[in-house]
């Protein structure tokens, strides 16, 4: 078995979602799970598959920065300061078949990485109803770093978000005719480009020593590493961007059009 790993440079919001939903293709002829890591450019906010465009452009902390829909649910991501992935199996693949043991899998993987890093995360697991900050029990909060969800990476330092923990890494799936496809959000740092309600700490911020910009290749080398030793896999480093550019702009200027992102 093998992982198939790209690694990608930042691009903007329909080129990388367009990787992304190619990427879903190349998991089904492969057979195999693949993994694609990226930045963007510029700051850009992915919205969840099934929120409204409306309430996107009624957010008064990310108004005029770039808007583009993920296929995958969840909340909306302000990304630039942040570590995106995108995985995807096939459904007769082990993962496939049980949607959360693909999210806890990968991130306890990256837990296990930041432990490595000195930096004490854990995955988050549903309270009792009464220990739930009002304002962190909405499942509807429109940023996916308000939303808590069993198995996201929660920071617990000193008094963090009122002893509830700080969200530092969020996935989302989508389940494909042939493929699971998950998208994961690992906050390096705040991002200064958008308004405070739009702006969450990241591990730079919350780290006592910080947490550098060449600390971010090791800890994805250390996370790909704990996926593979899961699965005993062969990981496999693939060379140059992950698709061709004229294949890539065909898919990414349907992502760009409105009637993608305004569907909902």
């Amino acid at each position: 078995m093998n992982l198939h790993v790209w690694w990608d440079e930042p691009a903007d919001g329909p080129c990388n979602m367009a990787a992304d939903e190619l990427l879903a293709a190349e998991a089904a002829a492969r057979g195999s799970l693949c993994i694609r890591l990226y930045g963007w450019s510029p700051t850009t906010v992915s919205l969840g598959g099934f929120q409204r465009s409306v309430d996107a452009r009624a957010e008064s902390s990310v108004a005029g920065v770039p808007l583009v829909r993920r296929p995958s649910g969840g909340g909306a991501i302000v990304h630039g300061t942040d570590l995106t992935y995108a995985a995807a199996v096939p459904k007769s693949h082990p993962w496939g078949g049980r949607p959360q043991l693909f999210y806890d899998a990968l991130h306890d993987a990256m837990r296990q990485a930041l432990l490595g890093s000195g930096i004490d995360v854990s995955l988050w697991r549903l309270p009792s109803a009464a220990a739930i900050p009002t304002d962190l029990s909405r499942p509807e909060a429109f940023f996916c770093f308000d939303r808590r969800a069993a198995g996201d990476l929660v920071w617990h330092g000193a008094a963090a978000d009122g002893g509830w923990g700080h969200k530092v890494m969020g996935s989302a799936q989508r389940r494909l005719a042939a493929t699971v496809l998950q998208h994961g959000s690992l906050l390096l740092r705040r991002n200064r480009d958008v308004g405070p309600a739009a702006s969450h700490p990241g591990l730079d911020d919350l780290a006592p020593t910080g947490f550098p910009g060449t600390a971010v290749r090791p800890l994805a080398e250390r996370w790909l590493a704990g996926i593979s030793g899961a699965l005993a896999a062969d990981i496999v480093e693939q060379s140059g961007p992950f698709c061709g550019r004229d294949r890539l702009r065909e898919r990414a200027d349907a992502f760009a059009s409105p009637r993608w992102t305004d569907r909902r």
